[in-house]
């Protein structure tokens, strides 16, 4: 299976980032569709396997339907396969022979998702197909959303405090009182997201508070995403990612609950039934990503949020953003200077 980024030179030490559900709005990507012949047909063929008008549904909303877990999951991930449809497409045209060289090889060092982003990850690593993608995450947000009307949960995001911190003041809360929380995802330092059952949260809210966090925001959610209440999900996922053609991924995807890289079909079918219950480990991925000499993060879909984030974990880093038809200028501009 060809990946979705094969058009990009100079990519060494370059890492595409992929958003997850919360950079959803009504009206995303509408100025590069409007200019993007392949974002259109991006968002047509998205219409098509899913059957009703997510394209409509993304542009002109409401916002409380494309908000709805089992819309904003397959809009995430067709509207940043749009985006960087449209940057291949826009590099194509580019007239620098030098941008164009060594098509068949360049490629992003590595690729990553923050949770429903992951999904999209794979997609662009040309581990499943984007039709298949849309279908699997379709079923992922119904199943995401049955077990939170089963079982509702609370989520809070927790500022301030060190990720090793939240979890052990979860784990005791957990442990006083029989509920559950843990650490849904670790977004940068200082920035935790906890999830879980009512009883569990609450206690473990008030020991964050009590310990100095600076602020402790319950979010505005009825699922415990990336805690045991997704559960209950497991099985008929685990049925959905098996029933789909896979293949390695061509460019390694670091992986939300172990910061490290995929590499075959069976990590990544463990990994996409693993992160239904488990941490978005996103700090340590991004260090990871570091490490191993990535020094450009681009964040490719609706929001500049993992930029954001990437600035906090690794501030010598240089990021970028893909999203529009400007700001796709800017960055052909530098992987041109880089040719």
């Amino acid at each position: 299976m060809t990946t979705e980024f094969s058009f990009l030179s100079a990519a060494r030490g370059t890492a595409f980032l992929f958003p997850g559900q919360g950079s959803q709005q009504v009206g995303m990507l509408k100025e590069l569709v409007a200019a993007s012949p392949a974002a259109r047909q991006t968002f047509a063929e998205a219409d098509d396997v899913l059957g009703f008008g997510l394209s409509t549904l993304c542009f002109e909303g409401p916002e409380e339907t494309l908000t709805d877990t089992i819309n904003a999951q397959p809009a995430l991930l067709a509207a940043s396969i749009a985006a960087l449809r449209a940057l291949a497409e826009a590099a194509a045209v580019q007239p620098n022979a030098a941008l164009m060289a060594d098509l068949a090889d360049a490629a992003p060092n590595a690729l990553a998702g923050h949770s429903l982003g992951e999904y999209t990850a794979l997609v662009a690593a040309g581990s499943f197909s984007f039709a298949d993608g849309l279908r699997l995450v379709r079923t992922r947000g119904r199943l995401m959303k049955e077990a939170g009307a089963r079982t509702p949960g609370m989520m809070a995001a927790v500022l301030g405090l060190d990720e090793a911190q939240v979890a052990t003041l979860c784990s005791e809360a957990v442990q006083r009182t029989g509920g559950i929380a843990q650490v849904a995802n670790d977004n940068c330092p200082g920035q935790v997201v906890i999830s879980g059952d009512r009883v569990g949260m609450e206690a473990a809210m008030a020991a964050l508070a009590t310990a100095g966090a600076k602020k402790v925001m319950p979010l505005a959610v009825s699922i415990a995403a990336h805690s045991p209440l997704m559960a209950q999900a497991t099985a008929e996922l685990r049925e959905a990612i098996a029933a789909i053609p896979m293949h390695p991924p061509a460019v390694p995807v670091y992986a939300n609950t172990t910061a490290a890289p995929l590499t075959s079909v069976e990590a990544v079918r463990a990994e996409l039934e693993a992160q239904l219950t488990g941490s978005v480990r996103w700090t340590q991925s991004i260090q990871a990503m570091a490490a191993a000499g990535i020094v450009r993060f681009v964040e490719v879909g609706p929001s500049e949020v993992l930029t954001g984030l990437a600035k906090r974990i690794e501030r010598s880093a240089t990021r970028a953003t893909v999203n529009a038809p400007e700001n796709m200028a800017v960055f052909l501009a530098a992987q041109q200077a880089l040719a």
